[in-house]
C-alpha cells in the first residue's frame, strides 16, 4: 500500500485526509480517501451514520500517525474499504465527500506529521570516504562500532511540492539525499533478528542543512541544531510504502537531480549499517514508538557539500527512489 497525507477542500473547509495511491504517482495520480471509503463500505453494513463515522474514524482515521498506530486492524480495514468502493464505483462518502481524487486537486502534506521522535544516522560509508577528508579529519573508528545518530525536530517536517525557504539566519543550504524507515510496532531490546517486523514502512527523506550555521554549532561539540532544524527542513515523501511492498529495501536505486542535473546516482546496497542494526541499537534500554522516523543519512555523493558545490534559490530537488517515487521540492530565499 502506498500510503500519503493530503489537504483538500472539503465539506467543513480545508482538511488533511489519508489516502492510497491507487494508479500513477505522486504528481499524475489516482488517489483513494481512506476515511471516506471506510465510511462508504461501513454504510453499507446498514450501520447509522453515527456508528460508521465513529468506526471509520477510529479504525482508519485520517492522520498518518494514528492510522499507523492502529496496526494490522487499520490496515484490515482499510484495504477492504478500497477494495468495496472500487467494485462499487461510488463517487462520494454518505456524509458527500469525495472518495477519489486525482494528485493534481490536492496539496500534498509530509508523509507523515509531527513523529514521535527523528532519529537521523550515518550509514553509508562512502559519504563519510567523501566527507571527512574535506574536514581534514579521518572516519571516526567509533563508527565502525555502532550506528550512531542525532535526533531532530520533529515538527519540522517538509512535503513533497513544498517550497523550502533559506532559514534567515543561513546563508548556505545543502541537501542530504536519505533513505528512511517508520516504525510501525515499538519495542525495549528488540533484537537486530526480529527488527524487520517492527518496521511499517518506507520513505525518501531530504534533510535540508544550513552548512554555515551547522559548522559553527559543531565546533563546540553538540549539534546540529539550528543547521538541521527550521521550517520544512525534514522533507519526509512523497508517500509511505509498507514494508510488504519493498522486497529487498537494500536494493533500491537512488538518483539525485538539481535542475535536472544528476549530483547522485548509487543504491540503498551502499547502507553500512541497516535498519535492523539501527533499530536494536536505539531499542537498547529505550522504548521506540510507533511512528518514529529512522533516517540512514546521506548516501553516496547524496550533498552537495560531498562535491563543493551548495542549493541556490529557485533550485529544484528531486529525489527518486526505486518503489518509493520521487520527491520533488523547490528551495527560495527570500
Amino acid at each position: 500500500m502506498k500510503l500519503l497525507s493530503f489537504e483538500v477542500t472539503g465539506v467543513t473547509g480545508r482538511e488533511v485526509r489519508l489516502g492510497a495511491l491507487v494508479k500513477g504517482d505522486a504528481d499524475k495520480g489516482q488517489i483513494i480517501d481512506l476515511t471516506a471509503a471506510a465510511q462508504t463500505l461501513f454504510a453499507s453494513d446498514g450501520m447509522s451514520a453515527a456508528g460508521r463515522d465513529r468506526l471509520a474514524n477510529a479504525l482508519v482515521p485520517p492522520v498518518v500517525l494514528h492510522f499507523i498506530q492502529g496496526g494490522a486492524r487499520s490496515r484490515e480495514a482499510a484495504e477492504k474499504a478500497v477494495e468495496f468502493v472500487t467494485r462499487s464505483g461510488d463517487e462520494f462518502s454518505p456524509n458527500g465527500g469525495k472518495i477519489n481524487y486525482s494528485t493534481n486537486e490536492i496539496k500534498h502534506m509530509p508523509a507523515i506529521s509531527n513523529p514521535p521522535l527523528l532519529r537521523d544516522f550515518m550509514a553509508f560509508e562512502q559519504h563519510l570516504l567523501n566527507i571527512f577528508p574535506k574536514l581534514n579529519r579521518p572516519i571516526p573508528e567509533e563508527w565502525y562500532k555502532r550506528p550512531v545518530y542525532y535526533k531532530g525536530n520533529s515538527s519540522s517536517i517538509g512535503a513533497h511540492g513544498q517550497e523550502v525557504k533559506f532559514p534567515q539566519y543561513a546563508d548556505k543550504l545543502d541537501l542530504e539525499f536519505e533513505f528512511a524507515a517508520i516504525i510501525g510496532k515499538g519495542g525495549v531490546n528488540i533484537s537486530e533478528g526480529s527488527a524487520r517486523s517492527h518496521i511499517y514502512g518506507y520513505t525518501i527523506y531530504n534533510d535540508l542543512s544550513a552548512r554555515d550555521i551547522q559548522a559553527l554549532e559543531m565546533t563546540v561539540g553538540l549539534g546540529p541544531a539550528k543547521g538541521k532544524d527550521f521550517i520544512g527542513a525534514h522533507v519526509l515523501g512523497p508517500v509511505i510504502v509498507t514494508a510488504d511492498e519493498i522486497k529487498d529495501p537494500y536494493d533500491l536505486s537512488m538518483k539525485a537531480t538539481i535542475n535536472s542535473e544528476i549530483w547522485s546516482q548509487t543504491s540503498s546496497s551502499g547502507m553500512h549499517w541497516k535498519f535492523e542494526q539501527m533499530i536494536a541499537y536505539g531499542s537498547q534500554d529505550e522504548e521506540l514508538q510507533v511512528g518514529e522516523v529512522f533516517g540512514s543519512g546521506t548516501c553516496a555523493n547524496g550533498s552537495g557539500a560531498e562535491q563543493g558545490k551548495h542549493l541556490v534559490s529557485g533550485d529544484v530537488i528531486e529525489l527518486e527512489m526505486t518503489g518509493l517515487g520521487k520527491l520533488r521540492n523547490k528551495v527560495v530565499k527570500v
